[in-house]
């Protein structure tokens, strides 16, 4: 006869796939006094944990229970192990029944192969008195997997999954890993991790476990794309920088995925890549330089840095202030320009090949020829010197040390005249002479030379464009014939000079006057005229 669903006496279960369930029944006996009840009679287990089956099952009591014991093994007229007794169980496998009723067991370390249907069997003392729990328990062993999106950029919500290949049986409580750190805060119900406006921090390897359990997943990458950050610019190597140097910039970005660099000064592209070097740097290469770094999310530049090329004097030279004409009496000042990186700070003035001050400025008070000349400074900073080109003082003064020279000396024939000759100091050189004869007002001649006809006292005025001078006065004396020069700052060749003139002998017996005559062929006898 057939029995009750999942309920046999004195029977063998047969495979599922056989139509009918065949029952040896023994006289007298009912077949609801055989039973076994698994609760649950699914379960899904996380690998490497340990599974209970809860198992409860009835017998009649005549009937004296002989061995208890668990399979996997259902199929009609076959061997079904014990597992107690299989090396891939034993070890593992822990009975907390009894002879009686309970047939609970427990199942440690489960692996994915366990994944099986068990069954609870029983004999007794009758040869017919046995008994298999089918259906069994259906056991899967499922991996934890965490699913996570291919990319995550920068500010993206990121949504976790710890996926298991079937619904836990036990309500779990998931713990999330990052970088095998557990993230405390994140202990939730469900089996997801959001992740709210993810930040660059936020990229690492992720994992999730059960509270409770040992088993972690395998960690799954994070890979955070953002643009770049913190853009700087080191400079190699650090300290003064002196012309001649061999200088290294180098970019620091951070940013996912790496980001490409551009190098400007000021406003002008100078190169590419992370580092940026300057060989024989000069001060050509002085000024403010920055890197930008950009990738696909974006672009950011470093603060500027600046290069200050140090480098001894150049381009020295010497300005004269004022314009014009450099007059005697004028204050004049020179200053000294250099370009040097420190500036210098210490100058010196030369002469010629003279030191005559220090300083950038130079300061002549009341100018005078006497400061006439070439001058050059020198520039020194502490990376070397150099001298300026010479620049030439050229002082202008009005005429002075005026004078009257005589042009010849001796006897004077009849009708000739004296050659006074006006010289002077002046620059520039006076080119503009006036001859005066004393208490007259208007010249008597002009030119540097002037021939005196006539007795009296005569002096010259020399003149430029800064203003004359006259001379002192020089005395010329006529007298019947005789012409005598006297110069008044004193005598001409240590005497007087007397110029004569000899009257042919007709115009002596002419004139009937006779008598000695002097050194100069005259008569001593001779009146002279005032």
């Amino acid at each position: 006869m057939l029995a009750k669903k999942g309920v046999a006496l004195m029977s063998v279960r047969m495979a599922p796939p056989l139509p009918l369930i065949f029952l040896l029944m023994i006289h007298g006996v009912s077949s609801a006094d055989w039973g076994v009840s698994y609760s649950p009679s699914h379960i899904c287990a996380l690998k490497d944990s340990s599974v209970i089956m809860s198992c409860t099952y009835t017998n009649p009591t005549e009937h004296q229970i002989m061995k208890v014991f668990w399979t996997k093994t259902q199929v009609r007229n076959t061997k079904h192990p014990d597992l107690s007794e299989d090396p891939e169980y034993s070890q593992r496998f822990q009975y907390l029944g009894d002879k009686q009723q309970n047939c609970t067991i427990r199942l440690s370390h489960v692996t994915l192969k366990d994944s099986h249907e068990y069954y609870f069997r029983f004999t007794t003392n009758v040869t017919e008195g046995r008994y298999i729990g089918y259906p069994g328990v259906s056991l899967t062993v499922t991996d934890l997997q965490v699913e996570s999106p291919e990319r995550v950029t920068e500010g993206d919500s990121v949504r976790l999954t710890c996926k298991s290949s079937c619904t836990l049986t036990d309500r779990a409580t998931f713990i999330w890993y990052r970088n095998s750190q557990p993230l405390t805060e994140r202990r939730d119900r469900n089996n997801e991790l959001l992740l709210q406006s993810v930040r660059r921090e936020d990229a690492g390897r992720y994992s999730c476990a059960v509270h409770g359990h040992n088993h972690i997943s395998p960690a799954v990458q994070i890979n955070v794309t953002y643009a770049p950050k913190s853009v700087s610019v080191s400079i190699s190597p650090s300290g003064e920088i002196v012309s001649g140097d061999s200088v290294t910039l180098i970019c620091s970005s951070d940013s996912n995925p790496p980001a490409e660099i551009r190098w400007f000064k000021g406003g002008t592209f100078v190169g590419s890549g992370r580092i940026f070097n300057i060989s024989n740097i000069s001060s050509d290469d002085s000024g403010e330089y920055k890197c930008r770094s950009i990738n696909e999310h974006g672009e950011k530049y470093s603060d500027a840095v600046t290069l200050n090329v140090m480098y001894p004097p150049r381009n020295v030279s010497v300005l004269i202030t004022g314009s014009g004409e450099i007059v005697s009496g004028d204050s004049v000042t020179l200053i000294c320009s250099s370009d040097s990186n420190p500036p210098a700070l210490n100058f010196s003035w030369f002469k010629g090949g003279t030191f005559v001050g220090s300083g950038r400025i130079y300061s002549i008070s009341k100018i005078s020829s006497d400061d006439n000349g070439e001058y050059k400074c020198r520039s020194i900073n502490e990376h070397g010197e150099k001298y300026s080109d010479a620049v030439t003082l050229n002082v202008m003064y009005p005429p002075r040390n005026v004078s009257v020279l005589v042009n010849g000396s001796g006897e004077i024939v009849s009708g000739d005249s004296v050659t006074l000759i006006c010289s002077s100091d002046s620059n520039p050189p006076a080119l503009n002479f006036s001859w005066f004869k004393e208490n007259e007002s208007s010249a008597v001649g002009s030119g540097q030379s002037f021939s005196a006809l006539q007795s009296g006292r005569f002096y010259c005025q020399a003149h430029n464009q800064h203003g004359s001078q006259r001379s002192d006065a020089v005395t010329v004396t006529v007298k019947d014939h005789l012409v005598i020069l006297y110069m008044s700052i004193g005598v001409v060749c240590g005497a007087a000079v007397v110029l004569t003139e000899k009257q042919d002998e007709k115009e002596k017996s002419h004139t009937g006057v006779s008598g000695e005559k002097n050194e100069f062929g005259y008569d001593e006898s001779v009146q002279t005229s005032s």
